[in-house]
């Protein structure tokens, strides 16, 4: 299957969420600004590497065989089905139901004139001081458009008749809908309600105010999106950290890939806009509706919590809590632990990088962060660490795609304080999630380690659903100490205990515990939970197990370019995909093992660039309780769910048909109301 198509195919689950009529209306709005941001990244990412191997004049076919030129129209007419689809959902379905509920997005043209007076005051008040209007003629050249900015084009004539192009930016620090009063003294059942209108409409209304004298012909909006694929030329380079830099800010620069528009827009301006972007034809896209639909997260975060999910607050196991008599040392040295966020808390996580920075006994904290957040809690600890004269050692990943500047401002932070700071490996991402605390004990040195399946970052941990795991197994501390030796010094270690590392061991570990499986013909067992499948060796193995017998359960979030259930190819194979309140992240993978049953757990996908263009790691779960509860309670209910699941079939489409009911199963809503620990 393949794999632009098939993440187009993910596209459509999720908004499949925002027309689900069983969710909250404020969520459904929330998922149409979701599907809407991963279109901007489809194009910025996959759609411009499509773009730089055709400038480049790649040969080199897709999974699926198709040219790069075939890939890029077969891409490009799912995109015009999939943007079709979401503003009839938005527009004929959502808004709808939101002016049912109180909430009205009405177009300036709608507005009664004391309503048009609230509007015309808030823009000269609030929006007016922030607009500069850019003027394009021989004197001066076209303005730079950024990456994912709304902009007004507009045609003025002057009192000779002569005509003039600008561009407006809407300003993106403002609200993008721009509230209405209502009507002192309007008593109204509540909810009262709350009317909007998009900025640009009130931009466009009150343009004579940046065009004084000038007569305005026409003016419509449009969106930029560009290339984001960052080149980093590390081997050229003395300094990885510049170098990042560099290409971060270069990023802003890049051709732009797609061009949206209104459908009303003139040929005249496209004309314009078509020359000085240089975007060809097939990169403009129109649209009947408002531009950039990711503002409608604005909606979602409105204070109506009976449209909303319930909040819940994530639960503490009693071991951890700051209640409990043992310190989180004792707790871990006691059994293993496993936390399932975001319903359990992952404050764990962060407790033991504080207390592993005061604990006298600590001598050294070794650790990889790849997406680490604002305001880190994290890196707060490391520097408390490296003040109270722990050794600190931090791999920090400054090529984590849309992370960079974050990266390198910690990055830079700890270095300043005496942290030791690693910034990556030539040619590889560091994406395994690591920490290995060092810690002198009466009977000797032992390693205590966090092992997970996401980022140290607090914030998404609320909203992607991972694992933690908290060990002091002696033989995954030693394969530990030797992964970041390979990954701060030099070092060619080929084989490691109980770690699967990419890219030395994983890809022929993971195959050998496959194939020892289809040595057990219908006796092996395959379960795999993961992100994404897309490497060719990995599927082709699937479909050899399948033949000889395996039988074989895929939950693949996001793409999957293997096709299930097909004759004497795959028909012991299912994929399923659970698109829900939370981003399903976590990677698990059982083997049977003829009933010695096996569980990974890690931050690698069954891709090329996991396999071997990364260092990942698979952890191995050595506790029999976790095994059983992974197996009998994690994997049984995502296999059990009839509500969030959607089936893939062998076109590569998939169906949905949410069960309801007594017998209806929502994975993620059981374990919100079940956060029962792995170890019980």
């Amino acid at each position: 299957m393949n794999r632009e198509l098939s993440l187009l195919q993910f596209q459509h689950r999720v908004l499949e969420e925002a027309e689900d009529p069983d969710n909250k209306l404020l969520e459904r709005v929330k998922f149409v600004s979701i599907v809407s941001s991963n279109l901007d990244e489809f194009f910025m990412v996959r759609v411009a590497v499509m773009k730089q191997k055709l400038a480049a004049g790649t040969q080199v076919l897709s999974i699926d065989g198709k040219t790069v030129v075939q890939q890029l129209e077969t891409s490009r007419r799912g995109v015009e089905r999939l943007v079709k689809q979401i503003y009839e959902c938005f527009q004929l379905r959502l808004v709808p139901a939101l002016a049912d509920n109180g909430i009205v997005i009405a177009d300036y043209t709608a507005l009664d004139d004391r309503e048009r007076a609230a509007a015309d005051r808030y823009y000269t008040e609030t929006i007016f001081p922030v607009l500069t209007p850019l003027a394009f003629d021989l004197g001066r050249p076209f303005p730079h458009i950024s990456n994912l900015s709304l902009n007004l084009a507009i045609v003025l004539k002057d009192n000779d008749g002569r005509t003039h192009f600008a561009r407006v930016k809407v300003p993106e620090a403002l609200p993008q809908l721009v509230v209405i009063p209502g009507s002192p003294g309007r008593k109204k059942a509540p909810p009262p309600v709350q009317k909007f209108v998009w900025i640009e409409q009130v931009i466009a209304a009150n343009l004579k105010s940046l065009f004084p004298g000038l007569e305005i012909l026409e003016s419509h909006p449009f969106h930029v999106t560009r290339d984001a694929e960052v080149a980093i030329k590390e081997l050229e380079s003395d300094d990885l950290l510049e170098s990042v830099e560099e290409a971060v800010w270069r990023r802003r620069f890049h051709n732009p890939v797609r061009l949206q528009t209104d459908v009303s827009i003139s040929d005249s301006i496209i004309e314009i806009l078509i020359e000085n972007l240089e975007v060809s034809p097939e990169d403009v896209h129109r649209v009947q509706g408002p531009l950039d639909l990711t503002r409608t997260r604005q909606l979602a975060s409105l204070d109506r919590p009976e449209l909303r999910d319930e909040p819940f607050e994530p639960s503490t196991p009693p071991e951890f809590s700051v209640h409990c008599e043992e310190d989180i040392f004792t707790a871990i040295r006691h059994k293993d632990h496993l936390l399932q966020h975001p319903y359990h808390s992952f404050q764990p996580v962060e407790d033991l990088l504080k207390k592993a920075a005061h604990d006298p006994d600590v001598l050294a904290i070794k650790m990889t962060l790849y997406r680490v957040g604002r305001n880190s809690p994290i890196v707060q600890s490391l520097l408390e660490a490296i003040e109270n004269g722990k050794q600190v050692a931090v791999l920090v990943e400054l090529k984590a795609r849309f992370d960079e500047e974050s990266n390198i401002e910690w990055a830079r932070a700890l270095e300043s304080e005496g942290v030791h700071v690693v910034y990556g490996l030539v040619g590889l991402k560091v994406h395994c999630k690591i920490a290995l605390i060092v810690r002198r004990e009466a009977d000797g040195i032992r390693r205590y380690m966090h092992l997970g399946t996401g980022n140290y970052n607090a914030a998404t941990a609320r909203l992607y659903t991972d694992f933690s795991v908290f060990t002091c197994n002696p033989e995954l501390g030693a394969d530990a100490t030797d992964l970041f030796n390979f990954l701060t010094g030099y070092s060619h270690k080929a084989d490691f205990h109980r770690l699967l590392v990419a890219p030395v061991t994983l890809r022929g570990r993971f195959a050998d515990l496959i194939r020892r499986e289809m040595a057990l013909g219908s006796k092996g067992r395959l379960i795999f939970k993961m992100n994404a499948l897309e490497d060719k060796s990995m599927i082709v193995l699937l479909y050899e197990a399948s033949r000889a017998g395996v039988r074989i359960d895929l939950n693949v979030r996001g793409l999957c370019c293997l096709r299930p259930g097909m004759p004497g190819v795959s028909e012991n194979i299912t994929v399923r995909s659970i698109v829900g309140r939370f981003l399903e992240h976590s990677r698990v993978y059982y083997f049977g093992n003829g009933g010695k049953e096996e569980v990974y757990l890690g931050s690698a996908d069954l891709m090329p660039r996991n396999l071997d263009r990364r260092v990942e790691i698979l952890f191995p779960v050595s506790s029999p309780a976790i095994v059983r509860w992974l197996r009998d309670v994690l994997l049984e209910k995502c296999l059990a769910d009839n509500k969030k699941a959607r089936i893939g079939k062998p076109d590569g489409t998939y169906s949905f048909t949410p069960s309801t009911g007594i017998g209806a199963v929502d994975s993620q809503a059981w374990f919100l109301r079940n956060r029962t620990q792995a170890t019980d």
